[in-house]
């Protein structure tokens, strides 16, 4: 099959995923990418688009997962983008375009000037051309051939894996262009396993530490006649003896996972010259005290100091537009901090199970909010919504049980799942005209919440969104709502009234089970059915009379309740 446009629009989406002519894509919706990955179907000659357009947004194709075409027989050929950034050698075995020799020339499996894969025929002595513009994650994996490769200028990465295993690697030369080194890079090559090439616990080439091992000294210093340049990723990753490194000035970022699982490192000292810190830099490091970044920093990557318990306080740089996902999870210890003034978007559990954090201010700017944000974020007391938006999303403020005040802007259109769930707390709630569907428990175990209007624009309030509401009195169900789902109002003790909407049709099962203090029901004209158990154990109401027979009725739908007046 043979895709003609560099640009395609997807027919077939599912979650973050998408697929066009049998080619499988994720979607990373943060910096509007995309990544081919499993691929099973894929046949004959492939030309994949620069970008692909789902729903209204445009996404551009940067990367070839790893085993995205891993089995392919029948895959002979295929057309590389102009905007790929990365691939894996993984992603062609077992296709038709690697058994293919044909495709090779001198030991090198070349695709659209990228360097896909070696084997055993390449020269020992390998200068890698001019004019390639990306070599493979592991394209020299396993090869015990390669002796000394010469990386050209117009390279900027080694990705992961790419010398792993290459046992008889004596000597790579890295220009200066290259500005990150994925893990494992030489892991198990003959570089990496010549003791000489180490120096206190840590192996350097050509200015770049590409790892460490456990002679490194508790306290590191980088003392390196020649100034270290970059850090290659996880270059110090489950160092346990580790305890503080002062980065040098010559370093401008610190890459993914660099210090991750260093469970007794409790100071960084990080220079201003950092413009960025990569997914995972300070992953699971519980003793980390002080890691002050800069003020100019520009990007900080995702889940950065999960699981930091230690850290008390962290100042932000005013550049940073977004918090990425589980930047500060578990950071037990932040008790205050401020978000940049120009923040857009905070994802997903950014400060979830940060139980010391008493209050944050959203910033207007703020038009993302990210499922469980702060959930579990116990001793938070109040929060505004900012009017920029559109939803309370799925788990925000689960388990936050001081939290007695959340002030929603109008222009809400959902309260998500499980939103405020556990908030004991909660004492009010002003839901916004605009709001029109309210998750499942959103509200509950929202102990102290004793009223709620239900605006007229709700059409959806899913099952079990008030359940052991204990304090709600009354609710008068909203105009356009025309089904009540399972268990929405279950086990609110305290409610005594409900006045069912003129438009209401269906009760759910349990809807009401367990109002023991519920005594008046105002009915409609427009009821076709009352669930299971619906009014089930409601002691203290009488059981009404029905009287039309097309009303359907529930299996124990008023057992419990008074006898029929």
């Amino acid at each position: 099959m043979m895709l003609l446009a560099a640009v395609c629009t997807i027919s077939t989406v599912a979650a973050n995923n998408a697929q066009y002519q049998d080619v499988n894509y994720s979607l990373d919706e943060f910096t509007l990418t995309a990544e081919v990955i499993a691929t099973p179907k894929a046949s004959g000659e492939l030309f994949l688009p620069e970008q692909i357009i789902v729903g209204q947004h445009t996404y551009t194709v940067i990367a070839i997962g790893d085993k995205a075409f891993r089995g392919c027989k029948t895959l002979t050929a295929i057309v590389l983008p102009p905007t790929l950034q990365r691939v894996y050698r993984s992603a062609f075995d077992g296709t038709g375009i690697m058994s293919n020799k044909a495709n090779w020339n001198e030991g090198c499996l070349w695709i659209d000037s990228v360097l896909i894969a070696t084997d055993k025929a390449i020269k020992p002595k390998f200068i890698v051309p001019e004019g390639t513009r990306l070599i493979a994650a592991g394209a020299f994996q396993g090869n015990k051939t390669i002796q000394r490769v010469e990386l050209p200028t117009c390279i900027t990465r080694i990705d992961h894996e790419t010398f792993r295993d290459c046992k008889n690697l004596q000597k790579v030369v890295i220009p200066t262009t290259i500005t990150s080194i994925g893990e494992d890079a030489f892991t198990g090559s003959g570089i990496y396993n010549n003791d000489k090439k180490w120096k206190k616990g840590a192996l350097i080439l050509d200015d770049c530490l590409i790892a460490t091992n456990n002679d490194l000294p508790a306290q590191y210093v980088f003392k390196n006649k020649i100034p270290i340049r970059l850090i290659a990723e996880r270059a110090f990753a489950n160092r346990k003896n580790l305890k503080s490194v002062d980065i040098p000035a010559t370093v401008t970022a610190i890459p993914a996972a660099a210090f991750y699982n260093c469970e007794n490192l409790s100071t960084v000292t990080i220079p201003a010259t950092v413009k960025e810190v990569g997914n995972f830099a300070f992953y699971n490091c519980p003793a980390l005290k002080k890691a002050t970044l800069p003020t100019d920093l520009e990007k900080l990557g995702m889940a950065v100091f999960y699981g930091c318990g230690s850290l008390s306080e962290q100042v932000l740089s005013e550049k940073l537009e977004v918090i990425r996902e589980a930047t500060f999870h578990l950071c037990r210890n932040i008790k205050h901090i401020s978000l940049p003034s120009h923040l857009r978007r905070l994802e997903a559990g950014a400060f979830a199970g940060c139980s010391a954090l008493e209050e944050i201010e959203l910033p207007t700017t703020l038009t993302f909010l990210g499922d469980q944000a702060f959930a579990g974020c116990i001793t938070l007391r109040r929060v505004t919504i900012p009017q920029g938006v559109p939803e309370l999303p799925k788990q925000a403020f689960q388990g936050c049980t001081r939290l007695y005040r959340v002030d929603l802007p109008e222009g809400i259109y959902a309260i998500g799942e499980e939103a405020l769930d556990g908030c004991v707390a909660l004492e009010k709630i002003n839901l916004p005209a605009s709001t029109f569907r309210i998750g499942a428990r959103a509200f509950h175990n929202c102990q102290q919440l004793n009223r709620i209007a239900l605006v007229d624009h709700i059409h959806i309030i899913e099952e079990c969104a008030f359940m052991e509401c204990k304090m709600l009195e009354e609710v008068k169900l909203p105009l356009n709502l025309k089904s009540l789902d399972l268990g929405a109002f279950a086990q609110c003790i305290s409610l005594q009234k409900v006045i069912l909407n003129d438009s209401l049709q269906h009760i759910g099962d349990g809807a009401f089970c367990q109002c023991r203090s519920l005594r008046e029901v105002v009915w409609n004209d427009a009821i076709q059915s009352i669930g299971t158990e619906a009014f089930f154990d409601c002691k203290n109401l009488p059981t009404p009379i029905i009287v039309d027979p097309s009303i359907t009725v529930g299996k124990n739908a008023f057992k419990g309740c008074k006898e029929k007046r």
